[in-house]
């Protein structure tokens, strides 16, 4: 190694460790020993001049050094403090001006067009082919957050990666092309694996999320609500009129039977004190029979209402008795409304409930009446049948 690379890199050490911020945890002395390092391994590999090589070998070293003045305009700010410290060590303006130039190729929105300043270029981005990128990239992106350049996340500069592998960089010198280029493609493979994991795990976490949702969704909840109670009102509706018409039946048979047997008996003289517990448990029967038509009978409503009932959210349009009598487009606007209405709908099913209740209330009330008086009507018929037989014998 020359004696200028070494006051070189002398110099870099001694100004990074007094003047770099303790930021810059990316572009420091570490970054610059890598390049340094990645630019005699191509020179190693290819027919060069003494000179060139010290060209490109002390480029490597200043090449950051402007970032002791911030990330702004490093590459700029870099050639200033090279132009200085070179001219201080007596060398030439030639050398000095193809170390500035190397150092101004390291910029990436730029091109680089000489030999040397393609090599430096390779050499500053050599760590793309290399199996510690991803550390590497990590503190690049801690850099750029701690210096407020852009704060990226994860995912963010995952895709960045991408883009900056697939096509905002590419590999100028043939060594670089023959033995960096399949390990960056290699690097960039992983990236778009890590992306396609990283979209599967984000399409299973959103549709764990959506399931949970769905799961404690309150809309679910009162839907299934209205659902299940509806249900019960209704069968219990059918469970009402199936006792009533079981009652009605029997006592129809009852009747039935009294009238084509007993009754024709009562002519004869000698079967009169069968009168009255036959008047008795006809009567009751009948009762029975009345009670039971009162339960299952259906109330006639007048099927009309009018659109200020609808204004003021007063009609129930869930129940056919209150609109069926009204023409089909008043009908039709009148559900358009409630439709619109998020609150009208949960109303009106609240009042289809309640009035159902209010229907279950009835029916209930009037069958347990009807089987009291078909009880007590079976107990006094018979006991009455009972005592007449006796009375008689």
């Amino acid at each position: 190694m020359s004696s200028l690379i070494e006051i070189t890199d002398n110099f870099v050490t001694d100004l990074f460790s007094k003047e770099l911020p303790k930021i810059c945890i990316y572009h420091n002395y570490t970054h610059t020993k890598r390049v340094f390092k990645s630019t005699k391994e191509i020179i190693d590999n290819i027919i060069i001049s003494e000179e060139e090589k010290e060209i490109l070998l002390v480029t490597a070293l200043l090449h950051d050094t402007g970032y002791i003045k911030g990330a702004k305009n490093h590459e700029e700010n870099s050639v200033i403090i090279a132009k200085d410290f070179l001219t201080k060590q007596g060398v030439s303006s030639d050398f000095i001006n193809q170390v500035s130039a190397c150092i101004l190729a390291t910029k990436m929105d730029t091109i680089p067009e000489t030999r040397l300043e393609k090599i430096i270029r390779d050499a500053d981005s050599s760590h793309f082919a290399k199996d510690y990128y991803t550390e590497t990239s990590e503190f690049l992106r801690e850099e750029m957050k701690l210096c407020d350049i852009k704060n990226f996340s994860p995912k963010q500069w995952l895709k960045e990666n991408i883009a900056m592998f697939s096509i905002g960089h590419k590999y100028y010198t043939d060594y670089a092309i023959k033995n960096w280029d399949p390990k960056k493609e290699e690097n960039l493979a992983k990236m778009l694996e890590e992306q396609e994991t990283l979209k599967k795990d984000k399409k299973k976490k959103k549709e764990k999320l959506k399931a949970q949702f769905k799961d404690e969704n309150p809309e679910k909840g009162i839907q299934t609500l209205f659902r299940v109670t509806l249900r019960n009102h209704l069968k219990l509706s059918d469970i009402a009129d199936t006792k009533a018409n079981i009652l009605l039946s029997v006592n129809a048979i009852i009747i039935s039977l009294a009238l084509s047997n007993l009754i024709p008996k009562l002519d004869n003289p000698s079967n009169r004190y069968l009168v009255v517990p036959t008047v008795i448990f006809i009567i009751f029967s009948i009762a029975s029979m009345i009670l039971s038509v009162l339960a299952t009978r259906p109330n006639v409503t007048s099927g009309e209402f009018t659109q200020k009932e609808v204004d003021e959210k007063k009609v129930n349009l869930l129940f056919f008795g209150n609109f069926h009598k009204m023409p089909l487009p008043q009908y039709k606007n009148a559900m358009h409304d409630l439709m619109e209405d998020k609150e009208y709908i949960y109303d009106t099913m609240i009042k289809d409930l309640y009035f159902l209740g209010k229907v279950l209330h009835r029916k209930y009330k009037i069958l347990r009446i009807t089987y009291t008086v078909f009880m007590i009507g079976i107990i006094i018929s018979v006991s009455s049948f009972i005592l007449a037989f006796l009375s008689f014998n």
